[in-house]
């Protein structure tokens, strides 16, 4: 392999510009993550989830006509094909509920084809149908796998608390609702992240959008990518107690263990949103109280710190996420698919911008196999 072609080469793709986008943008070095221009932590203070996709589908704020429409729209659009139902029915109790939704986004390409992939009117109605039902999708599987009627959709809710009604068959406290839809907002876009590369790769197919926001989901199935936040509360049950965190932690960069919820390709300081998720956190725990792993969470930041803030290695947005979710009483493998059901407006307004000026992604490789290899019989092999 020549040293010109060694140096081309970039694991990962890491610092690789792969499109231009104005969709979402980062800078590490000072926290910030902005949606079209606008702090993150201002869209979830003062924006709902609603606000926020329709931010990243056209590009700008709506106004309060065009967001009602487009509220009603999504209110409209909620229920399920009941054969879509009968198939979620027919997947296995045991299966993670990621694997669910992926399978049923898939299917609703069957039900809505879309294959008209530049009509303005097809990419509108699509993009409705998937932000909608996703959450009904979500819900109707966790009821389903453990013998539970799914509940229908209410239209008299906004997104998140509608969700959260149809987890559990009530209406979520305001500040419940609250915390719930900042957690969507927060989820909902992070710029040329492995998922929405993935969206963006099967966008340049001209796929339909069920098909790109389906190998979206699959890509955010990876422990290295969605589902951290599962692993982060694995990881604080195991250390047990606050006193034990700093010897645990000592072991663990000992051993070089991997961390959860820490670092991140981008941010070399804490995430903007672990910041946020951590506030929303207290705010949720004033109705239920402090849980340990909190404690746990908050002191093993502190301990890291010292050890792993000089490499620029701080909480990630799965460091929180988790502790919220498990306070407000979601199960733990429902972490991921929230994942989903918030970052489907910034895949749709992904694969959205990749149709303005499309060209099918065909990157090179560098290749380091044999050549010219002589056939030899199979009766002549060892």
């Amino acid at each position: 392999m020549s040293s010109e072609s060694t140096t081309a080469f970039k694991p990962g793709l890491e610092g690789v510009p792969v499109a231009e986008s104005a969709i979402s943008f980062i800078d590490g070095k000072r926290a910030r993550l902005e949606y079209r221009g606008i702090a993150v932590e201002v869209l979830a203070e003062e924006s709902c989830f609603e606000e926020t996709a329709w931010l990243l589908l056209k590009g700008k704020l709506p106004t309060q006509k065009e967001l009602a429409d487009f509220d009603h729209e999504l209110r409209h659009h909620r229920r399920l094909k009941y054969k879509l139902l009968d198939l979620i029915k027919c997947l296995p109790e045991t299966g993670h509920p990621m694997g669910a939704l992926q399978a049923a986004v898939a299917a609703m390409g069957m039900f809505y084809p879309a294959r008209d992939v530049a009509n303005p009117k097809t990419q509108w109605e699509s993009a409705i149908r998937l932000i909608s039902k996703m959450p009904t999708i979500v819900a109707a599987f966790h009821r389903l796998r453990h013998g539970d009627e799914a509940i229908p959709p209410r239209d008299d809710l906004d997104h998140a608390a509608n969700f959260y009604y149809m987890l559990f068959e009530r209406e979520p406290s305001p500040s419940v609702r609250k915390v719930m839809d900042a957690c969507l907002i927060l989820h909902a876009e992070h710029t040329m992240n492995a998922s929405t590369f993935s969206s963006r790769v099967t966008a340049s197919t001209l796929a339909e959008p069920y098909a790109v926001v389906s190998s979206a989901i699959g890509t955010l199935m990876g422990p290295l990518h969605g589902g951290a936040n599962e692993e982060v509360l694995d990881m604080l049950s195991e250390i047990g107690s606050v006193e034990n965190v700093r010897p645990w932690l000592e072991k663990a960069v000992a051993t070089k263990r991997k961390i959860m919820g820490f670092g991140h390709r981008v941010y070399k300081v804490k995430d903007p949103r672990a910041t946020v998720l951590q506030k929303l956190a207290e705010y949720v725990f004033s109705e239920t109280g402090t849980p340990l792993s909190y404690r746990i969470a908050v002191e093993l930041e502190r301990a890291a710190a010292d050890v792993l803030g000089p490499k620029g290695i701080y909480p990630n947005v799965d460091f929180y996420s988790g502790i919220v979710y498990h306070a407000l009483g979601i199960p733990k493998d429902l972490f991921t698919p929230i994942f989903a059901i918030s970052r489907v407006a910034g895949w749709l307004a992904h694969w959205l911008e990749q149709l303005k000026n499309n060209r099918i992604y065909r990157p090179e490789q560098i290749y380091v196999g044999e050549r010219d290899v002589p056939y030899i019989p199979i009766e002549k092999r060892t």
